[in-house]
């Protein structure tokens, strides 16, 4: 039983701007209460669409464009009911860091939650149990964060179900991004793309950039995919629709051999720009050892062929940091 509160109406008509309140009793505020943001904006008979954005803190171009959406959307513009989570995980999103700096985890390593957990816990419980179970669909913006840079580009979240699989892509393409790529993150069951799937919500994701900036290619291609992916279920008119031609082929990290990991503690040097296209046992970099120049820099290999499709922004890395991430050719079913 969540002990989260708000004062948002979820079957009202119009425009609604408030917060969920989780309560919080640290050394500072004996009552006090960690605020999410949460906007919903209904109107007619259409479907329900989740809008999440901050679910890691240092990645800002999902916040930004659906702040400005909040602002700028008319309720007689809507048919159907959408649901913001701008700022989803506010610690972290005030603290600007990945994780949160009230409990150290990873909101999107925390699905479904636990309502009596830490407040991440409670957070992603919250979404899971109360927020998801009122949705059609659920879209989840995302960017590569401080440690990476990544290009701009749609994901699409496996699904067991051959149909809801068919429909996951068709709203992913609908999106409209320069690159559309597979993501299992290993099979990982605990983010909140794979919780939405196992919900049956057709699911949309996004890595736009990254590199702890703000990309303005990306935050123009996040502004006009949230817009297509509504006006793809019919929330928003068509018309405003303005999707740019869909991608030759659909890539995927192939597993494991798909990142590039540090073998030692030290600077990474890449050998190639985002986008080159790499081969399996080529070399990827190096990783010099500034203190020590009598140690010849270790280089490290692609496992696989493809495109770098994300590459570490930071140059220090210590042994087991995703230097270089290749995306490859996807050969699955898209049916």
């Amino acid at each position: 039983m969540t002990t989260a509160r708000t004062t948002i109406d979820f079957d009202k008509v119009g425009k609604q701007i408030g917060f969920v309140d989780i309560p919080h009793s640290p050394h500072e505020d004996a009552w006090g209460a960690t605020r999410i943001p949460l906007a919903v904006i209904s109107h007619g008979r259409g479907p329900t669409v989740i809008l999440e954005a901050g679910n890691h803190g240092d990645e800002y171009e999902g916040p930004i464009a659906l702040g400005e959406l909040i602002r700028a959307l008319d309720p007689g513009e809507v048919n159907g009911r959408i649901i913001f989570l701008p700022a989803v995980n506010t610690p972290a999103v005030d603290a600007g860091r990945r994780t949160s700096p009230v409990d150290g985890l990873n909101l999107n390593r925390t699905f479904p939650g636990d309502p009596a957990g830490t407040i991440t816990q409670q957070i992603s419980a919250y979404v899971s149990s109360v927020i998801m179970p009122l949705a059609d669909a659920f879209v989840d913006l995302h960017s590569g964060g401080s440690s990476l840079n990544i290009l701009p580009s749609a994901i699409i979240e496996p699904a067991a179900d051959p149909d809801l699989r068919r429909r996951n892509i068709e709203a992913v393409l609908a999106f409209g991004a320069p690159l559309t790529v597979v993501i299992d993150n290993l099979g990982e069951p605990r983010t909140s793309t794979a919780t939405a799937v196992r919900a049956g919500l057709v699911t949309i994701g996004t890595e736009m950039a990254g590199a702890g900036t703000v990309s303005l290619d990306a935050l123009d291609i996040c502004r006009r995919g949230v817009r297509n992916v509504l006006a793809h279920f019919g929330v928003l008119d068509a018309a405003t629709a303005s999707p740019p031609a869909r991608p030759d082929a659909i890539l995927r990290i192939p597993g494991h051999d798909g990142y590039v990991l540090a073998t030692a503690a030290g600077v990474f040097e890449p050998f190639h720009p985002l986008g080159a296209r790499v081969e399996a046992g080529q070399e990827a970099g190096r990783i010099h050892n500034l203190v020590d120049p009598s140690r010849a820099p270790e280089i490290v290999r692609y496992g696989a062929s493809g495109i770098v499709y994300g590459r570490r922004q930071p140059g220090r890395v210590v042994i087991g940091n995703c230097c270089v991430t290749v995306a490859a050719p996807y050969e699955g079913d898209i049916t």
